[in-house]
């Protein structure tokens, strides 16, 4: 007997497939760095950083203005894991937020923030959702039309169009 249960890792490989399915359906990783982009845009403006001895002061007269932008970057970012058919819109508004904090948060919490929020913006509105693989079977390898004789059945060349016609055969369209 093995000091492991079978059932642990049975049960960790259900998890991991489970979250990865889940991931792969949503915008994850534009959803994860634009609730990253909030968080320097939130913790700068409230610390005090200390530097050799010398505390220097981050505080802006906008610190609610920051805080309201980063809270607003971490829930833009929830959306778009947990709503990804608002994907373009949180991705927009992720995009103005991100700009909005160059001038009201020290330069976009040092432009750690900014950039996570551009990036992050960018993949949300580039994502789409996959298509899932249609259900026809596929010929067997190697099948190919059979030709009765009279080259009816002759396979087109891969750039042809699909029009049935005599003229759309051998590269000849007709143009209206």
């Amino acid at each position: 007997m093995s000091a492991e249960s079978p059932g642990a890792s049975d049960r960790i490989s259900r998890l991991r497939e489970s979250f990865r399915a889940w991931r792969w359906q949503r915008p994850f990783w534009a959803g994860l760095l634009s609730l990253l982009a909030g968080l320097p845009i939130m913790y700068f403006p409230y610390n005090d950083v200390n530097a050799g001895g010398f505390t220097i002061n981050m505080s802006t007269t906008a610190g609610s203005a920051s805080l309201i932008i980063g809270v607003l970057l971490v829930v833009l970012g929830l959306t778009m894991w947990f709503q990804p058919m608002v994907r373009v819109f949180a991705g927009v508004a992720t995009i103005l937020l991100g700009l909005v904090s160059i001038p009201v948060s020290n330069f976009g919490g040092f432009l750690m923030g900014f950039l996570l929020a551009l990036f992050g913006g960018g993949m949300s509105i580039s994502w789409a959702p996959g298509e899932t693989p249609s259900a026809q079977p596929a010929e067997g390898p190697g099948a190919a039309p059979q030709d009765d004789g009279n080259g009816d059945n002759v396979p087109e060349p891969a750039g042809a169009g699909s029009a049935p016609d005599q003229e759309a055969r051998n590269g000849r369209h007709r143009a209206g």
